[in-house]
């Protein structure tokens, strides 16, 4: 029995000083890919530039596109990789209106 409780006692120290482990290492964000913007498709409309995504595994390419302007929104503002501190590591901040 003593060496039960012996047993008991160790293992829950052991749990106790568990500490949370660093976020994955990511590989660097690939430089941008060049697009050719094609032709706008009205007034209403502003270009989105492509951009990289991580998928879990790997970095994949996210194609450009045209997005239409929001009445009463001042400008776009596009996505960006910016540092998270937090996450210890870049993480996408997604484009959106002002």
């Amino acid at each position: 029995m003593r060496h039960l409780s012996a047993l008991v006692l160790l293992l829950s120290l052991g749990i106790g000083t568990a500490v949370a482990q660093p976020p994955p290492a990511y590989a660097p964000i690939p430089p941008l890919r060049h697009e050719a913007i094609p032709p706008s498709r009205g007034e209403h409309f502003i270009w989105q530039p492509g951009h990289w995504h991580w998928n879990g595994g790997q970095y994949v390419w996210n194609p450009g596109r045209y997005i239409e302007r929001r009445p009463h929104h001042r400008q776009w503002i596009e996505g960006r990789w910016v540092w998270s501190p937090r996450a210890g590591r870049h993480v996408w901040a997604p484009g959106h209106w002002d």
